[in-house]
């Protein structure tokens, strides 16, 4: 390799060295502000909380609801009440995402099927879902199926609607230059349809994470006994906000992991295709 060229590679290293750390620097800073910002919500709820500038009543502070978690860690029961609720969580999550998408296939698949479900999909997710819970109580019982389908119900739909409409969205002239090579169908969906809409798919788990979350909720609230959604309804009951507002502060640590999981397993998965 010859002087000239070894300088231009040195410099394009550098280049991309350089790229690398502004790039650090940058989710640093993002990192830092948003750490920021929580950390001045807090102190200013609890100053809030502490002057009675707000109904403690309603609203409690944030030293009093990590006391809260603290005691219910200490005893161990909020162990099982999240365990249960991440377990039908992931369950429903995982369900409706292969349920809904095997369920776009199947319709992209059939042109008839789709002309003849169209205006019942239309219908089904302009439904207030979270309506047909008492029917899945009758059904399935107070339990836990009848949470599972509770979220169901609303991450199937989600979850057909969005691949579906990305099974479409795909290129037609790709799927010409199959047919025009004497590709059928299984050709067309293997070798385009599917890896074109498979950042589509991936990215409807993100989605149907918070709809996993809210189906679960939804029905704990209607059925269960254990659960963080049974521990807000207990706590509207006994007038303890604190417990409702520290259930909720879970609910939302938990779901930003499970949301960072799908994030990292996307990046992953996608890293993997390029």
């Amino acid at each position: 390799m010859n002087p000239k060229q070894e300088k231009r590679d040195e410099w394009m290293g550098q280049l991309h060295r350089n790229h690398i750390q502004q790039v650090a620097r940058w989710r640093h800073q993002v990192l830092a502000v948003q750490l920021s910002m929580l950390v001045c919500m807090f102190l200013l709820w609890e100053v809030a909380g502490r002057l009675r500038w707000i109904d403690v009543l309603l609203f409690s502070y944030p030293s009093k609801i990590f006391a809260q978690i603290g005691k219910d860690i200490a005893s161990g029961e909020l162990w099982a009440h999240v365990g249960v609720t991440v377990g039908e969580t992931a369950v429903g999550f995982l369900l409706g995402t292969l349920v809904g998408t095997l369920l776009a296939v199947l319709i992209w698949w059939s042109p008839f099927l789709s002309k003849v479900l169209d205006p019942y999909m239309v219908v089904f997710n302009s439904m207030p879902k979270v309506a047909l819970g008492p029917i899945f109580i009758v059904m399935f019982g107070a339990g836990f199926t009848a949470i599972v389908m509770t979220t169901l119900s609303i991450t199937v739909i989600i979850t057909t609607l969005v691949v579906y409409n990305s099974f479409n969205e795909v290129d037609p002239n790709y799927i010409k230059v199959i047919r025009t090579f004497g590709g059928d169908r299984s050709e067309i969906f293997t070798k385009v349809v599917l890896p074109a809409s498979f950042p589509a798919i991936v990215s409807t788990l993100k989605v149907n994470v918070g709809m996993a979350w809210v189906g679960v909720i939804v029905g704990e609230f209607l059925v269960a006994k254990q659960g963080l959604g049974y521990l807000i309804i207990y706590g509207f009951q006994v007038f303890n906000f604190t417990l409702v507002l520290s259930s909720l502060l879970i609910i939302a640590a938990v779901a930003t992991a499970m949301y960072q999981l799908v994030v990292y397993a996307e990046r992953k998965m996608l890293a993997g295709r390029r």
